[in-house]
């Protein structure tokens, strides 16, 4: 790691305190690395970043891993293998938050990931293969114009042009990733060998009220959703709101809104599928004027594909009948399409025997929200743990988790990394 860093403070698992105890107070630590002196913001490649990774890196070191800050600004963190050439298990994810964040959204996994490596340094143990703990920089996505840059950077998915994008001050992500210590010329040479990786593991909060409804700590993520966001348009006729009798008029406004309540019907009627109607707008629309145009976006999940397609499908054959009844026209513009990413069988069962072994009900579910593993689902096996979030709220500075419920997730990982079983992801 080239950067200097301040020391670490809090106490480390392993000490007196539970393991729980301990991420929570490195946790607190971490989040005072922002931008914002009331709250936490911590955007890509900030000065803020930066503390958080030389932060990171420290308490990497301290868990008997070497570290280094690759050219994408991730912070590695590696535990070697009992075998030299072995291959490697990614666990990780993201130090990076929105605005005006909480303090667990994708730092938790990055420190519970660093809690589990210490336990097995402190314990002399090392696996059939390496570990490389991960701290991710780019995956909220919030100061450019993409997003999971670190991760897309390990599958080999960067694209030339990305280096071009530039954030709200106009500095472009390659001066941003030069003046941070990264290299963007060395985006590309990130890629990893397929044959050399076993897998990613992430730890994360649920960001959602599932496990709180089921009364359980953690749960098995069954795949991260597809996800499909469109602009919907609709043109219709302005008029005079006193003067055009109701049987006459071409109201987009009002098409548009029998357009929404169709969308959450969909959503209803379909399991495991979701969909937000989350900005709506009238140009130029006034207190006495009939509506000409309306748009609205839609964003529309699920943990299946097919289930996806289908939804978009019905739902524009159901926009085309309401605009031909009601004399509007509509057109729909897609502003995003990512493919769902399934979580390894091997991993799904592995976590599942963990927990059971730590006395608890395995819970499967599915994550709406998207994660770094649905970049290295293209160069590896991926799996997910969630951990319980209080009223299942995240991105905001009420998010809250139980100390005991990071203690089981911890000792979770612990033994999931004891006992995985590394031909049994290759068959993935």
């Amino acid at each position: 790691m080239q950067h200097d860093r301040p020391p670490a403070t809090s106490e480390s698992p392993g000490t007196s305190e539970t393991c729980g105890g301990a991420v929570m107070a490195r946790l607190a630590e971490l989040a005072r690395f922002s931008a914002d002196p009331d709250g936490l913001t911590r955007l890509y490649l900030t000065p803020a970043h930066a503390a958080a990774a030389r932060q990171v890196a420290a308490w990497m070191e301290e868990a008997g891993m070497s570290v280094r800050l690759d050219a994408a600004a991730t912070v590695v963190g590696r535990y070697e293998a009992a075998t030299p050439g072995a291959p490697t298990l990614l666990v990780g994810s993201h130090i990076d938050t929105v605005r005006d964040a909480g303090h667990y959204d994708g730092n938790l996994g990055v420190v519970v990931g660093i809690a589990a490596v210490r336990a097995l340094h402190e314990a002399g143990e090392r696996l059939p293969f390496a570990v490389e703990v991960l701290a991710f920089g780019d995956e909220e996505g919030v100061r450019f114009p993409m997003t999971l840059t670190g991760s897309r950077a390990l599958a080999g998915l960067v694209r030339p042009d990305f280096l071009d994008a530039r954030d709200g001050d106009g500095i472009t992500l390659a001066q941003a990733l030069r003046d941070f210590g990264g290299d963007p010329d060395a985006l590309s040479a990130l890629a990893r060998d397929p044959a050399s990786v076993l897998g990613y593991l992430e730890v994360h909060i649920e960001q959602g009220p599932v496990l709180e409804a089921a009364d359980l700590p953690v749960g098995i993520v069954t795949a991260i959703s597809g996800a499909s966001r469109l602009v919907v348009t609709v043109e219709g006729r302005a008029g005079h709101a006193g003067t055009v009798p109701m049987p006459l008029r071409r109201d987009a406004l009002a098409a548009a809104a029998e357009m929404v309540l169709a969308v959450e019907a969909e959503a209803q009627a379909i399991p495991d599928l979701v969909a937000t109607v989350g900005r709506i707008e009238v140009p130029r629309g006034a207190v006495n004027v009939i509506p000409a145009m309306t748009r609205f976006s839609l964003d529309l999940r699920s943990p299946s594909d097919a289930v996806r397609h289908a939804a978009l499908a019905r739902l524009g054959a159901t926009f085309a009948t309401i605009s031909e009844r009601r004399g509007v026209a509509v057109t729909t513009e897609s502003s995003y399409d990512e493919p769902a990413a399934a979580c390894a069988p091997a991993f799904r069962d592995a976590l599942a025997e963990g927990i059971a072994r730590l006395g608890l009900r395995p819970l499967s579910l599915p994550s709406g929200a998207g994660h770094d593993g649905l970049a290295l689902a293209g160069l590896c096996p991926i799996g997910m743990v969630f951990v319980r979030c209080a009223g299942g709220l995240s991105h905001s500075p009420a998010e809250s988790v139980a100390e005991a419920d990071v203690d089981v997730a911890v000792c979770l990982l612990v033994d999931v990394l004891r006992h995985l079983r590394p031909e049994a992801l290759a068959r993935s």
